[in-house]
């Protein structure tokens, strides 16, 4: 079989140098990704392009030579198939509606159909990625999904999602419960494709107090992996729990996630001393750091490399890349990963 290295440090094993990929490396801070956003429309209509999304999953590659491609996609296509109308605003970001704090699951409509075209960008991919690179592909994970679809956007505390969880955990249960069963359906769909991996976001799990981490962010993720392992035994997931803190171990023990991504505010050292052992982790420099370049870069890069000496390592951002992000900034990166410690 061909060599893959992000894939096999997803699988457990160790490689110096580590592989690297970085969260939104397909978008907007990439010259030729703004020339074919002004060429083909809005973000919606590249995601459903096969054409687009493809060929905006293999600039980075072509620019950087990453170890690990990510579809280019988003984690709205979920809700969009269990039927809410789904549009993004300039400058404002994705509309949902009907809201569900106020329109009932059981009025939405679903159409499943527009995970298809998602499944042509990975095929379409797939047969132009280089062998030796990882294909990933992703979801949000119920509970961020479910804040987006309860408030119809966006939000920092995540309020409306929350409230209707205390309020009404029922009917809260059942909006994760539709997610998961349609995650479970996209997922399967993008493995079957041909990605090599996945990785499930929960950008928001960082404003839920202990008790409702358990058991909207760690309970529903966990039933998730169990039934797309039993599905697909050998891909491996990564979970990425941004802003769990404290929480990440637990995480880690009762989600069966076969690798943890970690955010920028994550000691790596704790993350070393205190998740499994062996578990693979991902990340977590600071996407401000990579903004500011330089010695600062230098410095992050190679503390975060020291802090895990024998554990499987691929780096990454701590989140997504920024819009501002220098080119040259990039290659420094690459460059400062690709010789050895």
């Amino acid at each position: 079989m061909t060599d893959k290295p992000l894939l096999a440090v997803l699988r457990g094993e160790r490689r110096d140098p580590p592989p690297v990929w970085l969260m939104r490396q397909a978008g907007r801070y990439l010259p030729e990704y703004r020339d074919l956003r002004a060429r083909t429309g809005g973000f919606l209509d590249m995601a459903y392009s096969p054409e687009a999304a493809a060929e905006i999953t293999l600039q980075p590659l072509r620019r950087y030579g990453f170890d690990g491609a990510i579809l280019f996609s988003d984690i709205l296509i979920v809700p969009h198939a269990i039927g809410q109308h789904l549009k993004f605003v300039a400058g404002e970001g994705p509309r949902l509606s009907p809201r569900l704090v106020e329109a009932t699951l059981e009025g939405l409509q679903p159409v499943l159909e527009r995970l298809e075209p998602i499944y042509a960008t990975v095929r379409r991919v797939k047969a132009e990625l280089s062998p030796q690179t990882t294909f990933l592909g992703f979801a949000g994970s119920p509970w961020t999904v479910a804040t987006y679809m309860v408030a119809g956007q966006g939000s920092r505390e995540q309020s409306e999602a929350r409230r209707l969880a205390y309020a009404d955990p029922a009917r809260f249960q059942a909006i994760i419960a539709r997610i998961e069963e349609v995650t479970l359906t996209y997922l399967s769909g993008q493995i079957a494709a041909g990605v090599d991996a996945v990785q499930l976001f929960d950008s928001w799990s960082g404003s839920l107090a202990p008790a409702e981490f358990d058991r909207w962010v760690i309970a529903p993720t966990a039933r998730l992996v169990t039934a797309l392992k039993a599905r697909h035994p050998d891909t491996p997931i990564i979970g990425f729990p941004k802003g769990a803190g404290g929480k990440l171990a637990a995480y880690a023990q009762r989600t069966g996630v076969d690798a943890i991504g970690l955010d920028e505010t994550v000691d790596p050292a704790w993350a070393d001393a205190s998740l499994p052992l062996s578990l693979p982790v991902q990340g977590n420099l600071d996407p401000l750091v990579l903004i500011a370049g330089g010695e600062r870069l230098t410095e992050a890069v190679d503390r975060i490399r020291r802090a895990f000496p024998t554990r499987p390592h691929i780096f990454n951002l701590g989140h997504g890349i920024q819009q501002d992000t220098p080119l040259a900034h990039v290659e420094q990166l690459v460059a400062l990963l690709r010789a050895p410690l």
